[in-house]
């Protein structure tokens, strides 16, 4: 290309650009620190000298091209690298699995078509994966990914249960697991109880839970079952109230009803409580005088 090799910055996506990329770019441009390639119609392979020669690059950017073959391992040779785009290309194999080892990659988008070992990558904040060729189950320990923000899976051909561990993610903002083979209920707790809609779950015809229409086997009898026991609540708390209305009734009359039909118990009541009251004024009569001989 004959670029400088002071360059820092290397902007060109969303044109029309084709071919391979040039190897001079990272053969030359030994202080590049951003490289944004995106939306465009570049093919071929990663060049496998982008990680001896680009030492202090710390954002690459190739989605949306049509590049192929391996995503090459010499990526691990990137410590600086905080954001990496590989999406919607035509990537194959797995990812190089010395990228867990790389502490300061926040933001990773790739494009394979085989199981992936991504959960030890804990520092990721955005993983999509949508729009490829992926197979196989989301792995269990994806909750291990505590400070992800965005998952995007949609669009591949995964299967089986959505993990338990996913209500793990507590700062998932984003999550779209449409267009795949998942089965199962969907798990619920934490923040997924937030990401309500249905659309993230939709042409996953295997699913069934909230909040999806779908019912899942068993949970019409769970109704039945909270249906019984809420009126079996009810039943309780009304026979309650009646019983304690019944016994003021009974306790009130059955003193005060007595009372008013006999008249000499009546009498004999309002006799004894003026005796209680003469006997308790005498008696703060008497500690009164008491007192005032003392001082």
């Amino acid at each position: 290309m004959g670029v400088p090799s002071s360059l820092v910055v290397l902007k060109l996506n969303d044109n029309n650009l084709g071919g391979r990329i040039p190897s001079s770019i990272w053969q030359n441009c030994t202080n590049l620190r951003s490289i944004d390639l995106g939306g465009n119609r570049l093919t071929g392979n990663m060049s496998l000298w982008i990680g001896s020669n680009a030492p202090t690059l710390f954002f690459l950017r190739l989605r949306s091209n049509f590049l192929s073959g391996h995503v090459p391992h010499q990526l691990c040779n990137l410590p600086l690298l905080d954001i990496l785009d590989l999406s919607h290309n035509n990537f194959s194999g797995t990812i190089p699995k010395c990228l867990k080892n790389m502490t300061s990659l926040v933001d990773g988008f790739s494009n394979v078509k085989s199981q992936k070992k991504i959960t030890s990558l804990i520092a990721l904040s955005i993983l999509n994966l949508s729009r490829n060729q992926l197979s196989g189950s989301i792995p269990s320990k994806i909750g291990n990914l505590r400070w992800l923000e965005t998952l995007d899976l949609s669009n591949n051909s995964l299967f089986g249960q959505i993990p338990q561990s996913i209500s793990s993610l507590t700062s998932l903002s984003h999550l779209n697991l449409s267009y795949n083979n998942l089965s199962g209920r969907i798990p619920l707790g934490n923040q997924l109880q937030t990401l309500d809609d249905s659309s993230i779950y939709e042409g996953n015809r295997l699913l069934c839970g909230e909040p999806l229409s779908t019912k899942c086997p068993g949970d019409e009898t769970l109704t039945a079952t909270n249906a019984k026991d809420t009126k079996a609540d009810a039943n309780d708390k009304l026979w309650f109230y009646v019983s304690m209305v019944l016994g003021f009734i009974v306790g009130f009359w059955g003193v005060c009803g007595t009372l008013f039909v006999k008249k000499s118990w009546r009498y004999a009541y309002f006799r004894f409580f003026d005796d209680i009251k003469n006997k308790v004024a005498l008696a703060i009569e008497l500690k009164l005088a008491r007192l005032q001989r003392k001082s």
